[in-house]
């Protein structure tokens, strides 16, 4: 009975202290008002970006992009993606199975009555797009279906 009692006392201070814990923020480097977004992007690109939105499907300038370079973020300039890491999932927006280490946040969206990972800038908190399990099962079985507006490609550079 008083290893019981004992087990129980643990439990609850546990309980507590997990309950305490604060969600961990992110050290974001861009921090600008709403005004100096609208200023700096446009319409389409805050819509995105700062608002959430999502550009219509076949659209974008980078859906069917495959040159050899890399992706940023149109808010900030952040590295996001590596050509090599693209593919054509007939989706409609640029798609990426892997974003590069650290670049990105994730989010739960459930927005729209459904449940989706939310893809954002780990630099601006700009929104991308959103990731899902049905990528290519070779590599990481992994789709970020990411926003044309919301990226910018660099091309990598000739020697």
């Amino acid at each position: 009975m008083r290893n019981l009692a004992v087990i129980l006392v643990i439990s609850i201070v546990y309980s507590c202290t997990v309950q305490n814990k604060k969600p961990t923020t992110m050290n974001t480097a861009v921090k600008k008002t709403e005004a100096e977004w609208k200023a700096q992007l446009s319409e389409m690109e805050y819509e995105v970006l700062r608002n959430k939105g999502t550009e219509r499907p076949f659209t974008g300038v980078y859906h069917d992009h495959f040159e050899t370079g890399k992706y940023v973020c149109a808010g900030c300039g952040n590295d996001l993606f590596t050509s090599d890491t693209k593919f054509d999932s007939h989706c409609g927006w640029p798609s990426f199975d892997e974003a590069i280490k650290g670049s990105v946040i994730y989010k739960k969206d459930t927005s729209y009555g459904m449940e989706r990972i939310e893809v954002m800038c780990a630099k601006c908190e700009g929104h991308l797009g959103h990731v899902f399990e049905d990528g290519p099962a070779e590599t990481t079985g992994q789709r970020y279906c990411t926003n044309s507006v919301s990226i910018k490609f660099v091309p990598t550079a000739k020697k």
